[in-house]
């Protein structure tokens, strides 16, 4: 696919972040059999729930837009989902695990928070406002997960960890 205009390149980055979303719906689970903190086992928990929630939206955003709900291949997903499944591998240490965990699980937040706020902001800028209101319910989801890992690491598991 050439990309040549802004509803190109947005119609692109939506393949992007759903190819992403379907691959952390693979990796969510590995993790949360990793954890050991019951706390972060159900943050890992949620957020597949939560993440599920925003394949269907991403759908209904295709379905909006006329078409295929297709995704494209996301090497940055891949490659933080290598990262994570890597450091895995290394830590035995049960506190430490759960700090990597949180680390990890950030940064494919952090990773989909900045898709989610462009994707938004497109989506606005083409007049497709209902495409903007599905993007903006799953970013403010992206924040709130994020800011509930941060709090979890925060209050108990860094200091645990160290």
């Amino acid at each position: 696919m050439t990309i040549e205009t802004l509803d190109d390149l947005f119609l692109h980055t939506l393949k992007d972040v759903l190819y992403a979303e379907r691959k952390i719906l693979k990796a969510l689970p590995k993790m949360e059999r990793k954890a050991t903190d019951p706390k972060l086992k159900k943050a890992l928990s949620s957020h597949k729930d939560e993440t599920e929630d925003h394949v269907t939206r991403l759908e209904d955003v295709f379905e909006i837009l006329g078409k295929p709900a297709r995704g494209a291949k996301c090497d940055a997903m891949v490659g933080l989902i290598e990262e994570a499944e890597g450091l895995m591998a290394e830590i035995d240490d049960k506190e430490t695990m759960d700090a990597a965990l949180i680390s990890l699980a950030q940064a494919v937040e952090h990773y989909e928070i900045a898709r989610y706020g462009t994707l938004v902001a497109w989506a606005k800028q083409l007049g497709q406002s209902k495409a903007a209101k599905l993007l903006q319910e799953t970013l403010n989801q992206e924040y709130g997960a994020d800011k509930a890992l941060s709090k979890l690491a925060e209050k108990r598991l860094n200091a645990e960890a160290a």
